[in-house]
């Protein structure tokens, strides 16, 4: 029998409630095979905000695990081997913070720093473009960036510093060539602030691109997948010769992790989804020459809510099927030679460098935020109209809707998805107020100080990540650390995207468009509608399309962006005298935020009407309708004209 390849890593992305509960969850997973460790961070960690932040009221441990100080990373890692694990990290805007912690406990563990193998995400452009979790502009964060490879380079030299992330990007809607090119975009931005922070030596460049590594998806058309991750593979080779001089092909190899696409599963029968998961992933596993290094992927319930233990571990027992039952590994590469793929490979290849081009042209990825923002708000509204008018097929949706009960769901005494205890926020700020009051506040004092200094400093000699580390040593915290370098570098907003797309509408639209007018007949205004997104969710994709289908629909909209507290939504529903309020929320934080914000507008005087999307179960929806919200949406209802008629319907009952 032919000796197969070796298999990639094997991950989970995971994290939630607390430290100690996410330890137990890892080992869990390791016990059962998983060989990679990925670890999924809470909104206030990811934000730079400690658990009794008010900015985190329902937001902690709900999309991830909370990492407030050292301490918390003792327990999170407890009894896994730092020097034996590869651990990915997705953390950005505070990359720098959770790296230090990290680097700290293995030095506090007597773990050479040179042993240690693993990945931070820190790719801020796509959180301009779709993810959110961003904290300072771009110039700043970039610098933050920097400073983390050069120490990488020189200090932990088997870690990727920075993992390039085109995931997002095709969560936001982007085309394979879009994929492509604001990825590589992206990359060389960072390495040309490399080459010119003077903090790393011209000879050192092939090493630092060598430890460039990114994080792609792949959605379940897994032929035109292929083709793009072998056009990836090809441009990035490309682009390390002949831009950066790299002659070593070892260190030019696109290595790349891959979760695959969230976007695409459903809430409709649910179970469709585990077939769309084993097929997506064929798409960065069939060619050898193009395959993933390390491979995570999404439960099968996500679009219904948090995934339990056992639906992580069927999704990772899809990964050994594949890797340790099937031939996969036995082949070299199955698609060299074939003319079809060629052809395919090419077709992207030279309409990825027209976009790249174009991308550069604008003066790089960091410098064109606003446009790329709008291209992919542009393209995801596209999408969103296909599966809308048919064209776009998605069984169990569009198509194919007759189902009978599904025993995964169906059973009212199984929990479907797991829920966090709301106590766990309560004892968290207990605890993290206790760790500030059993620490030397002078050294934290002096830790925090010296980090104003060098961030603050342009001296090439001045590097983030020695005042960051000796600070986490010293028992400070997220919040901290983020509170600091706020007041060095400010904080920023991104733009929304939405103001410049133009949708291609159907004759639904027409009609939505006539009521609209109707309306404005009638009172001498056009109905309004606030598109608010509270709390520290930075997932707009949604409030987007929403945003772009209500104007398209007549409406006036208000669109604030991301991250807004109950409070500013209650002034800017005040001040902008809107109709309606319509609240996005996908954190899983909705019954803490909702509510405020309803309260607040009711002792505001403002009579708006309120309606709630995001991924609500049907027991939460119960309970917000109580409250006073009018109706609540979930990912089954992905007819945008349906949706507008709706909210027309409840101006309408106001004349």
């Amino acid at each position: 029998m032919t000796t197969p390849s070796k298999p990639w890593v094997m991950r989970t992305y995971s994290g939630h409630s607390t430290a100690v509960t996410s330890n137990a969850l890892y080992r869990s997973n390791l016990a059962k095979g998983q060989t990679g460790l990925s670890i999924a961070f809470d909104l206030p960690t990811q934000t730079g905000y400690d658990p009794d932040d008010d900015a985190a009221k329902g937001e902690v441990g709900k999309v991830g695990v909370p990492v407030a100080h050292l301490g918390h990373m003792r327990q999170l890692l407890d009894q896994i081997p730092l020097d034996e694990m590869n651990t990915s990290m997705t953390i950005n805007a505070t990359a720098a913070w959770l790296w230090g912690l990290y680097l700290a406990l293995a030095n506090e563990q007597g773990v050479a720093l040179t042993s240690l193998q693993g990945t931070t995400q820190n790719d801020i452009v796509k959180e301009y473009l779709s993810r959110g979790t961003y904290i300072f502009a771009p110039g700043p964060s970039k610098r933050l960036i920097v400073d983390m490879i050069a120490y990488a380079i020189n200090h932990v030299p088997k870690w990727n510093p920075i993992n390039v992330c085109s995931y997002h990007l095709q969560e936001a809607g982007a085309t394979p060539v879009q994929e492509i090119a604001y990825a590589l975009a992206t990359a060389i931005d960072i390495l040309d602030a490399v080459v010119d922070s003077g903090k790393v030596m011209p000879e050192q460049m092939s090493e630092v691109v060598g430890r460039i590594s990114f994080f792609v998806n792949s959605g379940v058309r897994f032929i035109e997948e292929t083709a793009k991750m072998r056009t990836f593979t090809a441009l990035w080779d490309e682009i390390c010769l002949n831009r950066y001089g790299v002659t070593d092909p070892a260190k030019r190899r696109f290595r790349y992790g891959v979760q695959v696409n969230s976007l695409g599963l459903t809430e409709q029968q649910p179970e469709n989804n585990v077939q769309r998961i084993v097929l997506e992933m064929l798409g960065v596993t069939l060619s050898a020459n193009a395959r993933a290094r390390a491979i995570q992927l999404p439960a099968w319930n996500e679009a219904l809510g948090l995934p339990r233990p056992w639906d992580q571990q069927w999704s990772l027992r899809m990964q050994q099927v594949l890797a340790f039952e099937s031939d996969l590994l036995e082949y070299p590469d199955i698609f060299d030679g074939s003319h079809v793929m060629e052809q395919k490979v090419s077709e992207l290849t030279s309409q990825a460098r027209a976009e790249l081009q174009e991308v550069l042209e604008l003066g790089g990825a960091f410098n064109a935020i606003e446009e790329l923002k709008s291209r992919l708000v542009k393209s995801q509204s596209e999408r969103v109209g296909r599966i809308e008018s048919g064209e776009q097929v998605v069984v169990g949706v569009n198509s194919f809707t007759e189902t009978a009960p599904s025993p995964l769901t169906s059973d009212s005494t199984v929990e479907s998805v797991l829920t966090v205890d709301p106590l766990v926020e309560k004892e968290l700020v207990a605890e993290v107020t206790a760790w500030r009051s059993a620490r030397d506040q002078e050294k934290v004092d002096a830790c925090v100080a010296e980090l104003i200094r060098v961030a603050s400093s342009s001296d090439p000699s001045d590097n983030i990540m020695p005042a960051t580390i000796a600070l986490a040593v010293a028992g400070g915290t997220t919040g901290e650390w983020a509170q600091a370098l706020r007041g060095v570098f400010g904080v920023y907003r991104a733009p929304t995207g939405v103001g410049s797309v133009l949708a291609s509408r159907g004759e639904r639209f027409n009609e939505l468009q006539n009521r609209s007018r109707h309306i404005f007949e009638k009172r001498g205004a056009r109905p309004k509608l606030l598109v608010a997104k509270p709390g520290l969710d930075g997932h707009s994709n949604g409030a987007e399309q929403i945003a772009v289908a209500a104007r398209d629909g007549g409406f006036e909209v208000v669109y604030q962006g991301i991250r807004l507290s109950p409070e500013e939504i209650v002034a800017a529903a005040r001040d902008e005298d809107v109709d309606l309020v319509g609240i996005s929320i996908l954190s899983g934080s909705h019954l803490a935020l909702v509510p405020r914000i309803v309260e607040g507008l009711r002792s505001a005087g403002v009579d708006a009407e309120v309606v709630v999307g995001g991924i609500i179960p049907a027991s939460d929806a119960a309970l917000l309708r109580e409250q006073g919200v009018r109706s609540v949406y979930t990912p089954k209802d992905y007819a945008l004209g349906d949706i507008i008629s709706d909210l027309l319907t409840i101006v309408e009952e106001r004349l």
